[in-house]
């Protein structure tokens, strides 16, 4: 990936590095903004670059967080509470253990030492704020409820809505899965995409949301793409078939697209891939609402930024759940802490471009694995904490992202805790099942794959092995 474009990913996603919802459990301290030593940490000189960086996307008037820290004034009463939260690093939300595998991500938000040593030693001093003049000039945020993306890639090119649907103050959860055509009509490939709710109160019901591609392919199509997926076919044949599709009854295929929960932004596909999308395709949305004691009307937005129409990739993204299916039974007994296992059997050669933990409110840890094909295990990354309100989504440096032979086993471990030591739970005499339902329990990975050929394989691990040795 082009130095220019990870810049461009990190500013975007930092947004979920925010100061979270937790914080407003702290207690306020008391306001006062007298000049201080030079040797002392202030706001001005050394907190609010930090605020500007990690925290202002979401803790600005209208998004997510509860309160904002644009300025002095309205950062100062939190000042305890954000030290407690950022001396546990609770917050920002990054959950990874930084003592396990790959530790190379364009989104890590987290606060260095040096950071967080600034931010206690300026509420140990009182949180001063210091000279004025040495604030940093003020962000220029956008107004209105636009997706992430649009600061790096300008509106998208094709935005796909759901239709209304509102959910009464009080009420079960609720599943809603309406159909959307998308109104192409010539094949395009999407370079990168973002998925969101309307709004701040949509995100308030919307517990997560997945969107399905359904598209009619011929046989012949499904075949070159499960070449492709296998590493013996380039995007370009997989396009060319689909143009030259001719007579026969078009096969309606359903595919997972992409994902949003709480605290996952949009995504841009690395150099040379994308995905490709057929006239005559429909977007379904499949979203998962819970009341919140307000009657709310959301309507689910997924965005799309296309390649130029003369360009075709070289490889195709494919969206995979790793254990959604094979970690069944989950169960949970009251009083008690579980661990769960599911699994994913790579057909080719792949990249593993990213991955989410999903589990809901007794998710307390998260494992990946690789396991190769010679019986060698590779611990990819283990997230020592789970949150349900933040589902992060791990991006690794394209130069660092796995690269794995055809065959691998990516297995995921999930830990459950449904005792009352967990803060998050909502009911310890409850038996959790796995379920839709916020209240029950699942175990699995979103994961992003990259398919490649074999010889792209062979050249990559190349480089990852000769880089390793030189380390």
């Amino acid at each position: 990936m082009k130095a220019t474009n990870r810049v461009g990913l990190l500013a975007r996603l930092l947004p979920v590095s925010a100061l979270a919802v937790g914080i407003l459990t702290g207690t306020p301290a008391r306001t006062h903004a007298q000049p201080n030593d030079s040797n002392e940490a202030t706001f001005a000189r050394d907190v609010a670059p930090i605020f500007q960086q990690k925290c202002q996307e979401c803790h600005r008037p209208n998004s997510m967080a509860p309160m904002s820290l644009l300025t002095y004034e309205e950062s100062r009463p939190w000042a305890r509470a954000i030290k407690e939260r950022v001396v546990a690093r609770e917050m920002p939300p990054w959950f990874l253990d930084k003592t396990v595998g790959i530790q190379q991500f364009i989104n890590d938000p987290s606060l260095t030492d040096v950071e967080i040593d600034t931010i206690e030693r300026w509420v140990d001093a009182g949180a001063p704020l210091g000279n004025p003049a040495d604030l940093p000039t003020p962000l220029r945020w956008p107004s209105g409820d636009r997706f992430r993306l649009e600061g790096e890639l300008g509106p998208p090119d094709l935005v796909v809505r759901s239709i209304p649907f509102t959910m009464p103050a009080v009420a079960q959860d609720t599943f809603f899965r309406p159909f959307v055509d998308v109104g192409l009509t010539e094949p395009r490939w999407i370079r990168a995409t973002e998925t969101k709710p309307s709004g701040r109160d949509g995100r308030r019901i919307a517990h997560h949301a997945s969107t399905f591609l359904h598209q009619p392919e011929t046989a012949e199509f499904l075949e070159a793409e499960r070449a492709l997926l296998e590493g013996q076919a380039a995007a370009a044949a997989v396009i060319q078939v689909a143009r030259d599709r001719i007579g026969g009854n078009p096969i309606d295929t359903r595919e997972m697209f992409t994902e949003w929960a709480q605290g996952k932004g949009g995504e841009i596909y690395p150099d040379d891939t994308g995905k490709l999308v057929q006239p005559g395709a429909r977007v379904e949305f499949s979203i998962h609402y819970h009341a919140v004691g307000e009657e709310i009307t959301d309507q689910l937005e997924v965005g799309w930024w296309f390649y130029p129409k003369d360009f075709t990739p070289k490889y195709s993204a494919s969206f995979v759940s790793v254990g959604s299916v094979n970690v069944k039974p989950l169960h949970i007994p009251p009083h008690s802490e579980t661990m769960h296992q599911g699994s994913y059997t790579l057909p080719g050669p792949a990249i593993l471009h990213n991955f989410q933990p999903h589990m809901h409110y007794r998710g307390k840890a998260f494992s990946l694995e690789a396991i190769y094909p010679d019986g060698r295990r590779e611990l990819l990354n283990h997230s020592n904490r789970f949150s349900n309100d933040w589902h992060i989504n791990y991006i690794y440096d394209p130069d660092y992202a796995p690269v794995l032979p055809s065959g691998t086993v990516l297995q995921i471990t999930a830990w459950h805790d449904n005792t009352a030591a967990n803060r998050n739970n909502p009911d310890p005499r409850q038996w959790v099942w796995y379920g839709p339902r916020t209240v029950d329990e699942m175990a699995h990975a979103n994961a992003q794959l990259i398919f490649i050929g074999d010889d792209d394989y062979e050249i990559m691990s190349e480089k990852r092995r000769t880089r390793s040795s030189q380390n």
